[in-house]
């Protein structure tokens, strides 16, 4: 099902990424008991704070920080860890911040707002420097890519809930649950979308059929506010209330009907949805999206991101490039601004038409391509055929760029820049190219999700001495 600001599908967990899984699958059992005090030693990957018990088994404290002393209570127990919660702070950190958002500690989203900016950064390159030592890679130097800690969400889905006594909530899930959380604000949301809760929370309890909506999806870009519905089943009057909201909020109405295949219907012209990139020394770009295109949530450090790969290619006239992964045209497309020769590679045709329609739109020369990246042949012949490209840039989903690292073992490209969305198939990938003979030149970490533990890493590798 194609909805608006669709996530990149999720991997299955790897087993390198450092966070506490139920192991072999088995469900948890609940402690009643309470933990002695403990210290925290440091945090998990995922945020989390790490202790040990007395009798030396791990424990996985929410919201505990590196130093801090506390009190706290068990709410799962484990086979080889804990996981527990505070019921007292007996000492605190002099990284712990007070959290922005009213809604932390309920809502799912946003799990370090109590952790200092600075110190979420150092967090997160020292994650990226852990998780590659245990590929037997040393990283020296890792640099910051900053954007704001608020206001740098330009879309998000909203759950939608009618409870028990027929209340209807908007929200956010809870973590590790389906509880939804009713959300009043959201400091990471962009202006345009956070002035929208209010009214659609007021709209919400105006519906007769309030059940039949799913969720609801805002977008805001530079050319457009989006709001897309999930709506079950058609409800005429209903129908008619969205298109008043709409109209009165200045807003483009989309509804996604239908429960197993929906159908995306625009109320009204469909609106032109528009991402725009800049290059030094050259015109604006503007790239053409629609409803279940992946766009990154946060456009200032996207914008940073393309600028940072330009720089570390140094792109010029007569470069040949492989984008693999290239979306619409995220990175295809400046670089071929910047003069590089691009080919661009997509695992879906609708992509590959979409960067097609943005080559000729902003009159850049980019030839695209509809491949399974994950097909080692197919990959092999690729770079066999594209063997003197120069460079090449990859921007995989969470499950990475396994086949292609492992290929170019067999086709080396002098460099290449890889963008990854989840540190710890990076560092598995970034082994089998320096077993292969690249060298690690640039690392960066993006602010691209601050104030959560997710994070965008750009590296770049060069081939040979």
């Amino acid at each position: 099902m194609a909805m608006l600001g669709k996530r990149r599908p999720p991997r299955p967990a790897s087993g390198h990424s450092g966070l506490a899984r139920t192991p072999g699958g088995k469900a948890p059992h609940t402690a009643i008991e309470d933990a002695s005090p403990l210290v925290i030693e440091r945090l998990a990957h995922d945020g989390r704070g790490v202790a040990h018990a007395a009798n030396g088994k791990t424990v996985f404290v929410d919201q505990a920080l590196p130093g801090e002393q506390v009190e706290v209570a068990i709410h799962t127990t484990r086979k080889r860890f804990d996981e527990a919660h505070i019921k007292s702070l007996l000492t605190t950190s002099e990284q712990r911040v007070t959290p922005p958002c009213p809604h932390f500690g309920h809502c799912g989203g946003c799990d370090l707002q109590h952790l200092s900016v600075d110190a979420q950064r150092d967090h997160k390159r020292e994650v990226v420097r852990d998780l590659f030592s245990r590929q037997g890679i040393t990283l020296s130097e890792i640099g910051s890519i900053q954007g704001s800690d608020q206001g740098y969400r330009r879309r998000a889905r909203l759950g939608v809930k009618v409870d028990s006594q027929g209340t209807t909530r908007l929200g956010f899930r809870a973590a590790h649950s389906h509880r939804l959380v009713d959300i009043e604000r959201c400091p990471v949301l962009v202006d345009a979308l956070q002035r929208l809760l209010t009214p659609l929370r007021e709209l919400l309890s105006t519906l007769e059929a309030p059940r039949q909506v799913g969720h609801i999806e805002l977008l805001a870009t530079a050319t457009a506010q989006v709001v897309l519905v999930r709506q079950l089943k058609e409800h005429a009057g209903d129908a008619e209330r969205w298109q008043a909201f709409a109209q009165q909020q200045g807003v483009a109405l989309g509804t996604w009907l239908g429960r197993e295949t929906p159908t995306l219907h625009w109320h009204g012209a469909a609106p032109a949805l528009e991402e725009s990139l800049t290059v030094t020394g050259q015109p604006p770009l503007s790239l053409s999206f629609a409803p279940g295109d992946f766009l990154q949530v946060n456009a200032p450090v996207n914008q940073q991101m393309v600028a940072q790969v330009i720089q570390w290619l140094a792109s010029k006239s007569g470069q040949k490039l492989l984008d693999l992964f290239a979306g619409i045209g995220n990175f295809s497309l400046p670089i071929a601004a910047a003069g590089a020769e691009v080919h661009a590679v997509e695992g879906n045709p609708a992509m590959v038409a979409r960067i097609a329609i943005n080559a000729k739109r902003n009159q850049l020369m980019v030839s695209g391509q509809q491949a399974d990246l994950s097909n080692a042949v197919g990959v092999n012949e690729l770079l066999t055929v594209h063997g003197d490209s120069d460079a090449l840039v990859l921007d995989p989903p969470r499950s990475g760029a396994e086949v292609i690292c492992q290929a170019l073992a067999r086709h080396p490209v002098p460099r290449v820049v890889y963008i990854s969305c989840d540190p710890a198939t990076l560092a598995r990938d970034a082994a089998h190219l320096v077993h292969a003979g690249y060298r690690v030149k640039q690392v960066a970490v993006a602010d691209m999700f601050l104030h959560t533990a997710h994070m965008e890493t750009l590296m770049l590798f060069e081939y040979g001495d």
